[in-house]
């Protein structure tokens, strides 16, 4: 008797004749050649991944392609989030044209957000364009970068300043490999879970004070996490793909995140998902202080935010930071500025974010100057 296949979620992200599935649930590694097989003109792959990730997961993945006559070769990059620069992007489209990657053949990209985004980039300027599937290998990635298609690398001026739109042929989001992440890791990636429900699901929000601290051992409820998420993230890309409207929601917290980011050199100073944390509870201050939400709100935040063990203030970042003016002046290389202004993600309360373009400058240089004294 074979055992039954394990559960799975599919969520589509509809796109046209673009669109695709993303599949959540355990040991989707395991089955990663079956479902990859059917995708392809001939059987052949080329896997990218990082030092972290292939010791723990590139074995499996090689014996389930090879299981379904899939020929692989795999190139490992460092590891972290300095990889996502214009060397590794160089060394990676080279080995890729090394393999004889063809349009229609298959780029693999096996890791967390920083390969992800490397990976898909190297994909969509490789012969101008080639396909590639996503197997997102934490929190963070499975529910945030994996889906949607943004791809892309960093710059001396800042993150993500060069890329692409490029959506994947299919994700696979293997929710038992979350089980080999570092607490820390994992606390991170909960950053984007949590973000969903502050901006457009106040019921999911709700749930997530109640289940949270179960994610890391309750496989069910982790799965439900990871669902509901991407449920709500392709709903918003299927609706505006290339961020002209509604999925700039999708940005709550990250003007600031970014900012932090390039701050702290893109180090373990600050890992991405512990700066959108911040910067929610920041965006959530900037609109108490804009009479848009009860003064509740960001108390409430920061309160499950702070529970759930990440970083809340910019004092729990280790270093030195710069000034309120500094601060301000790295928020504007963010993407998001259109003519000079900074658009902020705020929020009319739990699960109602919008778009703001008009925030008065020195508002949020109060904010950032009342937020980095309390850093003693």
């Amino acid at each position: 008797m074979t055992a039954s296949p394990a559960p799975r979620d599919t969520v589509r992200v509809e796109l046209g004749s673009r669109a695709y599935e993303v599949r959540i649930g355990p040991g989707l590694i395991d089955s990663a050649g079956a479902d990859i097989a059917p995708l392809l003109a001939r059987r052949k792959v080329a896997v990218i991944t990082d030092e972290t990730v292939a010791p723990l997961h590139l074995p499996r993945l090689m014996a389930a392609l090879a299981a379904e006559g899939i020929t692989a070769n795999a190139l490992t990059l460092p590891a972290g989030e300095t990889t996502k620069d214009w060397a590794n992007l160089a060394r990676a489209t080279e080995w890729l044209l090394e393999q004889k990657i063809e349009r229609r053949d298959m780029v693999v990209a096996l890791g967390g957000g920083v390969i992800g985004d490397l990976v898909g980039f190297a994909a969509a300027i490789l012969r101008r364009g080639v396909r590639f599937v996503q197997i997102p290998t934490t929190l963070l990635a499975q529910v945030d970068s994996s889906v949607g298609g943004k791809t892309g690398i960093n710059t001396a001026q800042g993150k993500n300043l060069v890329g692409a739109f490029h959506q994947p042929s299919l994700v696979l989001a293997d929710i038992s490999v979350l089980e080999t992440l570092p607490p820390r890791d994992f606390r991170a990636g909960y950053g984007e879970v949590v973000k969903y429900g502050l901006l457009g699901d106040a019921a999911f929000f709700d749930w997530l004070e109640a289940k949270a601290t179960t994610l890391a051992t309750d496989a069910t409820n982790r799965q439900k996490a990871v669902l509901r998420s991407v449920q709500m993230k392709a709903e918003i890309v299927a609706r505006d793909e290339t961020e002209e409207g509604d999925r700039a929601l999708l940005n709550l917290g990250h003007t600031f995140c970014h900012a932090l980011e390039k701050a702290t050199g893109y180090s373990d100073r600050l890992l991405h998902g512990e700066g959108v944390a911040i910067g929610c509870a920041l965006a959530f201050d900037l609109s108490s202080r804009l009479g848009l939400c009860a003064q509740e709100d960001p108390s409430r935040v920061r309160a499950h935010l702070r529970a759930m063990g990440l970083k809340v203030d910019l004092s729990d970042i280790p270093g030195d930071l710069p000034g309120a003016e500094g601060l301000l002046a790295l928020m504007g290389q963010d993407k998001k500025v259109i003519d000079g202004r900074l658009r902020f993600i705020l929020a009319r309360g739990i699960g109602r974010a919008f778009v703001a373009e008009d925030v008065p400058p020195d508002t949020v240089r109060n904010l950032l100057a009342e937020a980095l004294a309390t850093r003693g």
